[in-house]
C-alpha cells in the first residue's frame, strides 16, 4: 500500500501529513519556515522535521512515502530540482504553495486565489489547469505582501526622516525602535522577508496616515493581480494567507458576491495531489 505526504510550506512555516492510500490521515505536524529560494537550507531541515514527527508512532520511514510538496520559492525551477534532489521520499513532486493552496482553496471548480502572507503569489484554476503568477521573493516582487508592506514602511520612515514625506506617529515609532535612520539601514541588510513581516499587524491596523498610505499601495496591486488572472471573467475570488482576511474586508467592495472562503487548505491539496500521482 503507498503511503502519502503532503507538505505546505511557506515563508512562516511549514505543515505535512501522512496518509494512507483512501487519504486517511495517520499523522500530521508543523514547523519553521519553508521558502527554497531564500533560504533551502533551513527549508529542508524544516521540512524533514515536520515529516519526522508527523511519522513519529506510524512505523513508516519516509522512504516509504509518495510526496507531493507546495512550497514558497518552487516557481523557480533551478530551486524546486535542487530540493527534489535533495528529500529522501520514494517519489517527490515539488509545486509551487500556490498551486497547493489552489487546489485545496477551489477543489477542481474554477476560481482565482490570492494568497498574502509573509510573500504573495496568485492564482487561477479553470477547467484543473492552475496559472500561478507573482511569488517571486521580496526582493523582486510579492507585491502586497507582509514584508513588503514592512519594508514599504520602513522605506517611508526613511523619507520623513529626509522631510519628504509627512513624518507620522508610526514612523517615529519605528525609527525610535531601531534607533535611528542608520540603524535602520542597518538592520534592514539583513532582514528576511519574515523580519520585514513583522510590521504588518500593526500596518493593518493603525490609524496612521502612513500605514493608510503603504496599505492602499498593496491594495492596488493585490487588485491587479487578481484582475489580470480574472480576465474579463467574473470568476469568485478567495483570499488566503495571514493577511487574507486583511485584504478580503479592504477589498469587498470590489469584489463583492464574487469572494469565496476556501474549500480546504493548502494542506489538504497537497495531499489530494498526492493521492492523485501516487502508484
Amino acid at each position: 500500500m503507498p503511503f502519502l505526504l503532503g507538505v505546505d510550506g511557506g515563508g512562516t512555516g511549514c505543515r505535512a501529513a501522512v496518509a494512507d492510500a483512501t487519504g486517511r490521515v495517520l499523522g500530521s505536524a508543523t514547523a519553521g519556515p519553508a521558502n527554497i529560494l531564500s533560504d533551502p537550507d533551513g527549508a529542508r531541515a524544516n521540512i524533514l522535521a515536520a515529516v519526522d514527527a508527523a511519522l513519529a508512532g506510524t512505523g513508516i520511514g519516509p522512504g516509504a512515502l509518495h510526496a507531493v510538496l507546495g512550497l514558497a520559492g518552487a516557481n523557480v525551477p533551478a530551486a524546486a530540482a535542487r530540493m527534489t534532489a535533495a528529500l529522501p521520499f520514494a517519489s517527490t513532486r515539488i509545486t509551487s504553495d500556490a498551486v497547493t493552496a489552489t487546489r485545496g482553496a477551489l477543489g477542481v471548480a474554477d476560481g482565482v486565489v490570492a494568497t498574502v502572507g509573509t510573500g504573495s503569489v496568485f492564482a487561477a484554476q479553470r477547467g484543473g489547469q492552475v496559472t500561478v503568477i507573482g511569488g517571486w521573493g521580496l526582493i523582486l516582487g510579492d507585491e502586497g505582501s507582509g514584508g513588503w508592506l514592512g519594508r514599504a514602511l520602513m522605506s517611508r520612515a526613511l523619507l520623513a526622516v529626509d522631510g519628504m514625506v509627512e513624518m507620522t506617529p508610526l514612523l517615529a515609532e519605528v525609527l525610535d525602535e531601531a534607533g535611528g535612520g542608520p540603524a535602520l539601514v542597518e538592520a534592514a541588510r539583513s532582514a528576511r522577508p519574515a523580519d520585514f513581516a513583522r510590521l504588518a499587524p500593526r500596518i493593518a491596523t493603525a490609524r496612521d496616515p502612513a500605514a493608510a498610505a503603504v496599505l492602499a499601495e498593496g491594495d492596488a496591486w493585490v487588485c491587479r493581480f487578481v484582475d489580470h488572472l480574472a480576465g474579463a471573467e467574473a470568476l469568485p475570488v478567495t483570499f488566503l494567507g495571514g493577511l487574507g482576511a486583511v485584504y478580503a474586508t479592504r477589498l469587498a467592495g470590489r469584489y463583492g458576491g464574487r469572494i469565496r472562503p476556501a474549500l480546504g487548505t493548502g494542506l489538504d491539496g497537497a495531499l489530494a495531489l498526492a493521492r492523485e500521482a501516487a502508484p
